[in-house]
């Protein structure tokens, strides 16, 4: 990757007008990112900016799919922030593995993938062209802080 990831992420912040914490810290015992063996694992992000969930509620019954999708690009963007935080650059990121992306939704609601887009969209760009990674989203019936959208992800790093 190249310092352009890192001016991507920012202005990705920019153009949703969302500025996270100078250090991103876990609320009990454990890990915002765990960095082993060439990759890095970062915990469930839920879309929580200075401190407030921004988006909350099930999606299907009083939250829409444009709500969802905020919510999913907010999470991935803290995600990436903890990375960068983690790394000290995006340019150590080799590329994208996976990303898990869980739905607060109720039994209607169907549209999950379209939810998980928007985060695969952002690390699309962001990495490009490795950005590409393997994905799962699944509904679930309630998230921390009843949460619209959580997910994690893992990344490789480059060999130093």
């Amino acid at each position: 990757m190249s310092a352009n990831s890192d001016a991507l992420l920012a202005l990705h912040c920019a153009r949703l007008g969302i500025v996270f914490e100078d250090d991103i810290r876990p609320g009990a015992n454990y890990d915002v990112a765990v960095e082993h063996d060439g990759q890095v694992w970062i915990s469930g992000q839920v879309p929580r900016v200075l401190g407030t969930i921004a988006v909350s509620g099930a999606l299907g019954a009083g939250v829409s799919l444009d709500d969802g999708q905020r919510a999913a690009a907010i999470c991935v963007l803290r995600a990436l922030t903890i990375l960068r935080q983690r790394l000290g650059s995006l340019a150590r990121v080799q590329r994208l593995l996976r990303m898990s992306v869980y739905v607060n939704s109720d039994a209607s609601f169907t549209q999950h993938s379209e939810v998980a887009d928007a985060a695969s969209a952002i690390l699309y760009e962001v990495f490009a062209p490795h950005g590409a990674h393997a994905r799962t989203s699944i509904g679930v019936v309630a998230l921390p802080k009843n949460a619209a959208v959580e997910l994690d992800l893992v990344v490789a790093l480059q060999r130093p």
